[in-house]
């Protein structure tokens, strides 16, 4: 399938009933014997998640999903599905925004009216942009890989060929989690179409001499990256040596999928109530459910098997892979692996704007949609006026 042609949703109710089913007879563990988060998610936040997933209405995302222009085509072998928006505005700049693991296009659903219809959400119609869209290789109702090699680099050529195939020579890139290396990727690929890049997740590391000398604040993140390495990264460890055997799991139980997307979803998010208390439960299931009728837990997991073989291991040699085009950072405190801008400097030779918020975690469209918006308008200000 070469062509683009219109893939609306409709999950066949006998799906929606067995979900019921599994959802009515879960066997779940006794609960933690610490309450330090330190063996995983909860019982008693599984709980509510898996009460409010049997609460959920599955329909009602249908309906939100399908009233978005929602397309499918073949890019390099693989059925690729995307949102694709156009504005009202003549003049608009084509945008494409990449997600990551344990996200999907929904965590930009928010972001769509207002960077499409600016002034309709109280902005200007010259920040206006075309908006592309699309699941990850694996990922939502984009096909699922049968052979290896679907990386970030891969998937960047596949993202360069759909932005041909709609007609967009020139264009903008955005990323964060595993969005950001397939952006970075797609700049590298094609530095003369895309105009610019942003990004909320730098993936740029110290040297040796930048640990040498750290300041105050670079040894806090250094501290807390190596917190993160010690604890925090269990999903990236198992996904990228066992994805298949955790698969079966995420495949064939609701509760193991709710576990472990939950965990995620919550532990690298700014859940502090000043934040507003980082991706709600609503948003979560929306999500998990999403995973679910896809059947995509093992092939999202795989993600990280094919990343890391094709993933620079050492600072320096991805510091290495630079980047040249006009590089936009927004940056949040809710990210478990801080940046330097110091470190950054070493891989992006173009940095127009590095911007540390207030509050806001790793899931930008989700926690801060607005201000994510902003951030985007402003950072292709320039890049769509040449």
């Amino acid at each position: 399938m070469s062509e683009i042609e219109s893939f609306p949703v409709n999950i066949p109710e006998h799906e929606l009933k067995d979900l019921r089913e599994r959802l009515g007879r879960v066997r779940l563990p006794e609960a933690e014997t610490v309450q330090d988060g330190t063996q995983g998610i909860g019982l008693d936040r599984l709980r509510n998640l898996l009460d409010a997933w049997r609460a959920h209405d599955w329909r009602s995302l249908e309906g939100r999903w399908n009233a978005i222009p929602h397309y499918r085509t073949c890019l390099d072998g693989l059925n690729i599905a995307f949102w694709h928006v156009r504005s009202p505005e003549a003049d608009a700049f084509p945008l494409v925004l990449t997600h990551g693991w344990p996200g999907s296009v929904l965590e930009f659903e928010s972001v769509i009216g207002p960077l499409t219809d600016p002034v309709a959400h109280g902005g200007a119609a010259a920040d206006a942009f075309d908006v592309v869209i699309p699941a990850l290789p694996g990922f939502g109702f984009s096909e699922r890989p049968r052979e290896p090699g679907w990386n970030p680099g891969r998937t960047a050529r596949a993202w360069a060929d759909l932005m041909t195939r709609l007609g967009y020579e020139r264009f903008g890139a955005h990323g964060g989690d595993w969005g950001a290396p397939v952006s970075i990727g797609l700049a590298r690929l094609e530095p003369e179409r895309v105009a610019a890049l942003h990004l909320t997740m730098p993936f740029a590391s110290p040297l040796p001499e930048d640990l040498a000398a750290a300041s105050d604040a670079e040894k806090a993140m250094i501290a807390k990256r190596d917190a993160f390495m010690r604890t925090g990264p269990t999903h990236a460890i198992v996904q990228s040596v066992l994805p298949q055997t955790l698969g079966y799991s995420l495949l064939d139980s609701p509760a193991g999928l709710a576990a472990w997307l939950g965990q995620a979803l919550a532990d690298f998010s700014d859940t502090r109530p000043e934040a507003g208390g980082g991706v709600s439960v609503a948003q979560q299931v929306d999500n998990i459910a999403l995973y679910w009728f896809t059947g995509t837990g093992a092939s999202a997991a795989r993600w990280y098997w094919e990343a890391v073989r094709a993933t620079p291991r050492s600072a320096q040699a991805q510091n290495e892979e630079t980047v040249t085009v006009p590089t936009a950072f927004t940056l949040f405190p809710g990210e478990p692996y801080p940046t330097a801008r110091r470190w950054a400097e070493h891989r992006y030779q173009n940095i127009i704007s590095w911007n540390e918020m207030e509050y806001g975690g790793h899931y930008a469209g989700w926690e801060k949609p607005g201000l994510l918006v902003s951030e985007l308008r402003d950072a292709f200000r320039q890049a769509r006026k040449r």
